[in-house]
């Protein structure tokens, strides 16, 4: 305190450098691999197994059955019954989940502590003794269908799905949905499920990922005793991931006609990175600049001077390889087209440059929250296998934000303009009878129109 009474504030200090919480390593004797952070205080434990294999196993005529396969992997083991399954997680307190990504199979446990092992032996049966009852194959079967009615009458739904059907060569998986289309799921038989489970489920290849306070827990001996011992010698090794293909007519608009519709949904897109490209650190920072929050230049534009949307997003989305660079959202109907033109000249633009402070905020945004992105045991165990997914580890992570540190302005604008060229698959749903015409002489491609 002086003598006037004031006083004076210490310095704000920079934050210290963060890194991700640094995991023990160890290989079960059935060929798994466990990775394992302990992040006292934690006391919800998240358990997370991925399995990487391309969509492209999946035979064409039945597409889906992976997504329905690993929908059905709760629904009655050798041990229980469905509704005994049931029971146990909830008694037990155990949250299970699993799905497909293009990545391939994950499988998501939360568990109480105490519960840790009890659910380990659970997801165990759920992973290898499956049973797959022919009543409950048809009601997974049956909400998938109905899925699809939703799919087609959601428009952000109905504009993806026709982005990645217009984008993507047709003859390439990528360019049909990840859980099959309806006439792909109505050939799924259970025998299908049966099949598709045993030549590509197994121990081979899995990432086993478990976090949270784990103090007083030899979790390694708890995992192999629930896991290690799970061996499946007719496991299919799955073939190298590739590429997708884009369509040879990629580049132009499709209408996806709404008589009558009030909004316009928009997805404008292109080919992008994954992880594994050069500069990667460069893209979640243009992700955010261009598109990620409201601050960002699309949303400047559209959202707050324009009025057209409540919110328009746009970013790098990489694949196990490849990815995408999209923006979506929904525009006011009468605001359409000059949305459509806006978004491009915006998009365009960016490959003039970005400023000092758009740098600087981009930059600060993405490493500079890390710390409180991962604080918690769940958001740990997901970056983790989410990367395991891409055949990398959580140093990658942390490698790129350190990297980011160091990104410029024209480090930025080469990373955008690499992947940003001027082409587009533009998807718009909304009433193709009043804005289809004036989006023609926008002069941005050709454009078709399908019905909804």
């Amino acid at each position: 305190m002086t003598a006037t009474g004031s006083s004076t504030a210490p310095p704000v200090l920079p934050p210290e450098p963060w890194s991700f919480p640094e995991p023990s390593r160890s290989r079960l004797d059935n060929g798994s691999e466990l990775v394992v952070y302990d992040i006292p205080g934690q006391y919800v434990v998240s358990v997370r197994a991925v399995l990487p294999f391309p969509l492209s196993v999946e035979p064409r005529e039945v597409e889906g059955v992976a997504t329905v396969m690993s929908r059905l992997l709760d629904e009655g083991t050798a041990e229980h019954s469905p509704e005994e399954f049931a029971e146990l997680l909830e008694r037990k307190g155990i949250a299970f989940g699993a799905s497909i990504s293009d990545g391939g199979l994950g499988v998501a446990v939360d568990v109480p502590k105490a519960r840790l092992g009890e659910a380990l032996d659970l997801m165990r049966q759920a992973l290898a003794e499956p049973v797959f009852p022919q009543s409950e194959v048809e009601r997974i079967l049956k909400n998938r269908l109905a899925e699809i009615e939703q799919e087609r009458a959601m428009a952000p739904q109905r504009a993806v799905r026709e982005f990645v059907a217009t984008h993507f060569d047709s003859n390439d998986r990528a360019s049909r949905p990840t859980a099959g289309t309806a006439d792909s799921v109505r050939a799924i038989t259970r025998q299908h499920i049966v099949d598709f489970h045993a030549r590509h489920v197994g121990p081979q290849g899995m990432t086993i990922v478990v976090a949270g306070d784990l103090s007083g827990l030899d979790v390694v001996a708890l995992v192999s005793g629930a896991l290690g011992a799970w061996t499946h010698q007719d496991q299919v090794a799955p073939p190298a991931p590739q590429a997708p293909v884009r369509a040879a007519d990629a580049a132009r608009v499709v209408f996806v006609d709404r008589p009558g519709s009030v909004q316009s949904e928009l997805v404008v897109g292109w080919t992008g990175p994954d992880r594994r490209v050069d500069g990667w650190p460069a893209y979640p920072v243009l992700s955010f600049v261009v598109g990620g929050s409201p601050n960002a230049r699309v949303d400047a534009i559209l959202r707050e001077e324009k009025g057209f949307t409540y919110g328009i997003r746009s970013g790098f989305r990489p694949r196990r390889v490849g990815g995408l660079f999209l923006t979506t959202g929904s525009v006011r109907a009468d605001a359409t087209v000059e949305s459509v033109r806006l978004l491009l000249e915006i998009l365009g633009a960016a490959r003039d440059g970005f400023s000092a402070e758009e740098v600087r905020a981009g930059v600060d945004f993405m490493s500079k929250t890390a710390p409180g992105r991962f604080a918690v045991a769940d958001a740990v165990a997901d970056e983790a296998a989410t990367l395991a997914l891409d055949g990398l580890t959580t140093e990658f992570t942390t490698q790129t934000l350190a990297a980011m540190q160091q990104l410029t302005g024209e480090q930025l604008a080469a990373a955008y303009a690499r992947w940003v060229t001027g082409e587009w698959t533009v998807v718009v749903v909304g009433d193709a009878s009043t804005y289809a015409a004036p989006l023609r002489e926008l002069g941005i491609g050709p454009v078709s129109v399908v019905p909804a």
